[in-house]
C-alpha cells in the first residue's frame, strides 16, 4: 500500500513528467492523473483516455528520491526500481526554475514535504 500512497501523493502534482523507459521505447506522461489499483495493478490515468499507464505493484520493490546537480540546475525525480536494481518508472518534478532560472521556492518545498513524508529511500 506504501507505493500506492507514494504514487497517489505525486499523481495530484502539477507539472511533474512520469517516463517509462525500455530498451526500444520510452513513454512520457504528465500529472495530473486519476489512479486507483485493482488487485496487482495500478493504474494512472483513464483506460479510456490519450495516455495512461499500469504498474505492477509486485515487481516495484523500491523507490528513491534524487536530486541531480546539473551545469545550470538541480534536476528533482522520484525514481521507482525493480529487484535488480533496474529503474522501471521515475517521476520528474518540471517547472521547479522560473524564466530567470531562480528555483521556485514553493515548489522546491513541495518536494522537500514529499520526500521527509516518506523518505529518502523506500523499500516496498
Amino acid at each position: 500500500m506504501l507505493l500506492l500512497e507514494l504514487l497517489s501523493e505525486i499523481v495530484k502534482i502539477d507539472d511533474v513528467l512520469f517516463i517509462v523507459k525500455s530498451e526500444g521505447a520510452t513513454s512520457e506522461v504528465r500529472s495530473p492523473l486519476s489512479i486507483r489499483q485493482k488487485e496487482k495493478w495500478i493504474t494512472m490515468g483513464e483506460n479510456d483516455g490519450p495516455a495512461h499507464m499500469h504498474v505492477d505493484s509486485e515487481l516495484i520493490r523500491s523507490a528513491e528520491f534524487v536530486k541531480e546537480e546539473k551545469p545550470e540546475r538541480t534536476s528533482f525525480s522520484v525514481r521507482f526500481y525493480n529487484k535488480d536494481g533496474d529503474r522501471v518508472l521515475a517521476a520528474f518534478f518540471t517547472k521547479m526554475y522560473d524564466d530567470s532560472k531562480t528555483l521556485v521556492s514553493s515548489r522546491e518545498k513541495m518536494y522537500d514535504d514529499l520526500n521527509q513524508k516518506f523518505s529518502s529511500k523506500i523499500n516496498f
